[in-house]
């Protein structure tokens, strides 16, 4: 039986990692293949590190530099992980890495989404999806709440308008969310790109451009957050309103307003909606969908009383519609 050196865990910084020899049973074809991802990793890495400026990261500029971009020893530095385990990670050497240290290196590297993933492929390490960390951060007891508001809509959304939870009664509300990918669960995303939802809210001409200015006084503390910029890329290319509105440049808080639904199956639904951030300094809030007349009181109760709610599929282009 042959053996292959690697490193347990992923050294802390200033220590050296401890080599140890671990049975290696896989075929020929195997360890060529994993040879072959960690030089595509350590190439990747390398050209990641290399087009990020010090400047970028706040990091002094100090004497002349001989190659583009960070150090080894800087990215090391800025991820919180020890010189030496980083060289072999980018020098495409067998060492083990952990989720929580390759995204740090990630979160140092800046890597958009797509980037990160590929990351972790190359890496041979199980990610978990955005989303996923993102409900997870929910507490149990919000989620009971959401239950007992029914048949009142209610949700839980962060910074960036990703519908991280909410009860059945929304769900109805808007058309349907269960069966969409969570990338796809975003405010801006619907309002914008999903011509069901823009029917369905009556005011949009004057909500939609409060939803961006919200959106853009949020992101002044997420700027340079690569899921933030994808989105706004993303809105930008895919809807000539959403442009429109982001080059005005205007700011809003969030505000406690009426909002009115025109719901195919139950008709008009005035509501007011309210938000309740869920700590000191959470970004996250829980938003909740108040009758503001006795007709809207009735229809919710006609309206939570469905059996069913509507299936949708991944956003299309809504355009001016």
């Amino acid at each position: 039986m042959t053996t292959s050196l690697r490193s347990p865990t992923a050294a802390p910084p200033g220590s050296v990692p401890q080599l140890t020899p671990v049975p290696d049973g896989a075929a020929d074809g195997q360890r060529r293949t994993a040879a072959v991802r960690r030089r595509e990793l350590a190439a990747f890495l390398r050209s990641r590190r290399e087009r990020i400026t010090p400047d970028q990261v706040g990091l002094p500029p100090i004497g002349r530099r001989r190659t583009p971009g960070l150090r080894r020893e800087e990215v090391a530095q800025l991820a919180g992980v020890g010189v030496t385990w980083y060289t072999w990670l980018e020098q495409g050497r067998d060492i083990n890495v952990s989720e929580q240290v390759l995204d740090a290196v990630a979160n140092t590297l800046r890597l958009d989404p797509n980037e990160r993933t590929h990351l972790f492929t190359l890496a041979g390490v199980q990610q978990e999806t955005r989303g996923a960390r993102e409900c997870r951060a929910v507490p149990e007891p919000v989620h009971l709440m959401l239950r007992q508001l029914e048949p009142l809509p209610a949700c839980v959304q962060n910074a960036r308008m990703d519908l991280l939870a909410f009860n059945r009664s929304y769900d109805l509300m808007v058309g349907g969310l269960t069966h969409l990918e969570f990338d796809d669960r975003n405010s801006l995303l619907r309002a914008f790109l999903d011509p069901a939802t823009r029917r369905r809210v009556v005011d949009w001409e004057s909500a939609a451009p409060r939803l961006v200015a919200q959106f853009r006084a949020s992101m002044a503390e997420h700027v340079a957050e690569p899921s933030w910029k994808c989105l706004v890329k993303r809105l930008r290319e895919e809807s000539p309103d959403f442009e429109r509105m982001w080059n005005q440049h205007e700011v809003k808080a969030p505000e406690n307003l009426t909002k009115t639904y025109l719901h195919p199956a139950v008709g008009l639904l005035r509501l007011d909606y309210t938000h309740f951030w869920l700590g000191q300094r959470s970004e996250t809030r829980l938003v909740t969908y108040t009758p503001a007349d006795e007709e809207t009181r009735e229809r919710l109760t006609r309206l939570c009383a469905s059996k069913e709610v509507p299936r949708q599929t991944r956003l299309s282009v809504a355009g001016n519609v």
